[in-house]
């Protein structure tokens, strides 16, 4: 039989925190994530040497003949193990930019698999494979006991009809639901004037 807990208030926990963080390119997502306590970067678009943060680049690396010799999605889990068991004081994940890290981990199973796209893969084990492996990326995060901030690009839609422009977050609305539905907080940047 399950006991049930008592019906008293509890005081809600402050730390750690999930953040979503886009806008357009140059508007100062990094630059902004930068502030966060004791980052780690672990980037995607080759700019982390811009940035004050401690940074390791996520990359699919092929031996000569096309085969997977460094896949993306076994650096992140070494990542996130070493960041569990052997943390040498990071208290924020900046994931620079989880666009591409779709991208990549998707490219890592597709290579691994010898095929194009995971349409490629049959019975929908290619998609199912994405789709764990992202959700599970996303849980490990949330379970650090750390910051992490999901950094993604800006797409302008405008309207052919009636002009109007509209943005969103670059990432794709399904892999978007996943990430957000795990974040307290989305921050569009935006650049404004001149400077």
């Amino acid at each position: 039989m399950i006991t049930l807990p008592k019906p008293e208030k509890l005081q809600p926990k402050t730390q750690p925190h999930n953040f979503f963080i886009w806008g357009a390119t140059m508007s100062g997502k990094s630059y902004f994530a930068s502030f966060f306590s004791a980052p780690l970067v672990l980037n995607t678009d080759g700019n982390s040497e811009q940035g004050s943060a401690q940074s390791i680049q996520i990359r699919n690396i092929r031996n000569s003949d096309g085969t997977l010799k460094q896949s993306a999605i076994k650096q992140l889990d070494e990542i996130i193990t070493a960041l569990q068991t052997n943390n040498p004081g990071y208290k924020t994940v900046i994931i620079d930019v989880i666009d591409d890290i779709c991208v990549m981990i998707e490219q890592a199973i597709c290579l691994d698999a010898g095929v194009q796209a995971l349409s490629d893969i049959p019975y929908g084990k290619g998609y199912a494979m994405f789709n764990t492996t992202l959700q599970q990326f996303v849980m490990d995060l949330k379970a650090l006991p750390l910051d992490v901030i999901y950094i993604s690009r800006e797409l302008s839609i405008t309207d052919e009809n009636t002009g109007a422009t509209t943005y969103e977050p670059s990432l794709k609305t399904k892999y978007y639901n996943v990430v957000n539905g795990n974040c307290d907080v989305v921050i569009r940047t935006k650049k404004v004037g001149d400077g």
